[in-house]
């Protein structure tokens, strides 16, 4: 139960403060100017309290804080360990889909215009995130007459580059042709700069020298160069044709929208740039209790500007309600742009307009999510319970742990260890396991094994300080094996020899029948066949089957594939690679004299007489 810090000790300064369960795992994470007046506020009759906090309070052992000096420190403190523990009881978002962006990999020597989705690569430059992804290829393709720069992979332009010939791009004049050295690093560089500034809304320029260069090599009768910079100009204008404008060219801001309801919320973004619309993004936002506008613009700012934003901070930040701590967020915008960052609900004109316009965006995609997961939520709610009730558990397994095992004829035996919390796969928390003391055919012990190993660490970290602890800390509330009766037998003697039956429930999953044993009990459990409880476990049982396999089949490949030439101090994967193809294949280097390999001038001696004798013995 939670107990209240003692007074005095709690300060009365900013900082940032977690709630813990009796594991140590963080189920809340605040922020507050007061970390005594706010906590405070925690410690009251828990029928005043929102049900969702009154909740985690009751689930709470401990509180602890981290003193910061200021509001904007702590904002930033709150939402980096929010995005660490991802807390059960704090707000979650999930991006409605993969948006495209396209890259500029300013990292590379010679940089590449590509669309990419997902992680992002510090240094290089984003554009976007673009509704299609069809919208930016076609944009990039009109673009590229204009602005030739390389759209190849490092592996296709290191292959030109040692053939000595450009690849069909550069014939049609959608490349400079850097490869071979048909443009020079300063003139590339420039056409790159000139990219990026299109992209990021100074189009006048670019059309400008277009026309210029058009109407000079018109009059120098150069009628050819002419036609290229008409074909150029006129790629442009349709690139410019397809942002939308939307304001005076000069303005940079980004419109937000939100819809809402008790449970979840829908926002959309669009990023402004030079009066034009440049890329827009979307999520859904999980509510958390009652949480009103003006707070849930406040956690949506959160998300959009503690990531990095694909354009860059701007100016101005229009929103539907504005946030909590106005004059916080706009500080903290303040110090991540370097200059002024207003946040404003649009009152009328065109930028009121526009707003509406992303709301309506936000809406449609809020009415998508909600088709789609119109029963989702109320069915993982229905399975939980329905495990609880059909299992005489005494809570809902909110932590679900299945395991399998595979193996061909008893060779590359492995385990694995899928888990599942508040119903969805938390795939962070999957683990692979070798198995290692079995020999032959034995699934029994092979599992046994593999609970052993997982239940001891988590044994041995429990006790642990929270921050020295590993990936075994935490117990499932149920823990599923693939089989019948005997996989269950293995189960309960390993809690039981670990001390743990009283603290997990162990079941098995029979395939043939989807029959569900217990302990104690001889006959199986029936649960429903269309119940949502006994899907959950099937999905769980098939997810973990097949990680389980991926595992084994990734070991049997690699052991299938191993030659005489691995593990040989100081030939990595590049070097053999280029040993088997300069000497003629994996026989060729094994008949090799210790003087054929010592010929070969890239090779170290080192490593030449350790491939000798590795293969020949020493001497």
């Amino acid at each position: 139960m939670l107990q209240r810090p003692p007074p005095g000790t709690i300060p009365d300064a900013a900082g940032s403060y977690q709630f813990k369960d009796r594991h140590g795992r963080i189920l809340y994470v605040g922020k507050a100017k007061s970390l005594r007046s706010r906590l405070g506020s925690y410690f009251q009759n828990p029928a005043h309290l929102p049900p969702r906090t009154a909740q985690m309070v009751a689930e709470a052992e401990s509180v602890e804080w981290i003193q910061v000096d200021n509001e904007v420190e702590a904002l930033m403190l709150e939402y980096s360990l929010i995005q660490r523990h991802q807390p059960r009881f704090n707000v979650r978002y999930r991006d409605d889909k993969s948006y495209p962006f396209l890259c500029v990999t300013m990292v590379d020597e010679w940089p590449r215009a590509m669309v990419i989705r997902g992680r992002k690569k510090k240094g290089n430059r984003y554009f976007g995130p673009y509704g299609h992804a069809y919208a930016i290829r076609e944009t990039l393709d009109q673009l590229l007459r204009t602005f030739p720069v390389r759209t190849c992979s490092d592996n296709k332009f290191t292959h030109h580059a040692r053939l000595g010939r450009p690849c069909l791009l550069h014939h049609i004049e959608k490349c400079a042709g850097p490869c071979v050295g048909e443009v020079g690093q300063e003139r590339y560089r420039q056409m790159v700069d000139d990219l990026l500034a299109f992209l990021g809304g100074d189009t006048d320029e670019v059309v400008r020298r277009l026309e210029d260069d058009m109407v000079r090599a018109a009059a120098a009768q150069e009628f050819e160069q002419a036609a290229r910079c008409r074909d150029r100009l006129a790629s442009v204008r349709k690139a410019i044709e397809g942002q939308q404008m939307v304001g005076p060219r000069s303005e940079d801001y980004d419109v937000v929208g939100l819809v809402d309801d008790e449970l979840e919320a829908a926002c959309q973004v669009f990023y402004v740039r030079k009066g034009r619309v440049m890329g827009r993004r979307g999520f859904i936002v999980d509510k958390v209790g009652h949480m009103g506008r003006n707070e849930l613009v406040s956690r949506v700012l959160e998300r959009l500007y503690f990531e990095e934003n694909p354009l860059g901070s701007p100016k101005q930040v229009l929103v539907p309600d504005l946030p909590d701590n106005q004059g916080l967020y706009e500080e903290w915008l303040r110090h991540q742009r370097g200059s002024a960052v207003a946040i404003s609900v649009p009152q009328r004109g065109a930028k009121r307009k526009l707003q509406e316009t992303v709301a309506r965006n936000a809406a449609d995609a809020f009415a998508r999510h909600r088709l789609k997961r119109s029963t989702d939520h109320n069915s993982r709610a229905r399975a939980l319970n329905e495990l609880q009730d059909h299992l005489s558990l005494p809570e809902a397994p909110l932590r679900i742990e299945c395991y399998d095992m595979s193996h061909l004829q008893g060779s590359d035996y492995v385990g694995s260890m899928v888990v599942v919390e508040d119903g969805l796969p938390r795939k962070s928390q999957y683990r692979r396991f070798k198995v290692r003391t079995v020999a032959g055919n034995d699934d029994y012990a092979a599992m046994e094994e593999v609970l052993t190993r997982r239940l001891a660490n988590y044994l041995d970290e429990r006790d642990r300080p929270v921050p020295e602890r590993g990936k075994f800390a935490y117990p499932p509330q149920l823990l599923v094996v693939d089989g019948g009766r005997g996989q269950l037998g293995v189960a309960e003697r390993v809690l039981g020899e670990l001390g743990l039956e009283e603290e997990i429930f162990p079941v098995g999953l029979a395939k043939e029948f989807e029959q569900v044993f217990v302990p104690g009990q001889a006959d199986p459990v029936e649960i429903p066949r269309p119940s949502e409880g006994l899907y959950l476990l099937q999905r769980i049982r098939d997810e973990s089957h097949r990680f389980a396999n991926d595992y084994h089949r990734r070991l049997r490949g690699r052991r299938m594939t191993r030659s005489s030439l691995d593990g040989i101090a100081g030939l990595g994967p590049s070097r053999k690679a280029r040993l088997i193809k300069e000497v003629g294949g994996v026989r060729a280097v094994e008949r090799a004299s210790l003087d054929d390999l010592l010929a070969l001038r890239w090779l170290p001696d080192a490593v030449a007489h350790s491939i000798y004798e590795n293969l020949h013995g020493p001497g």
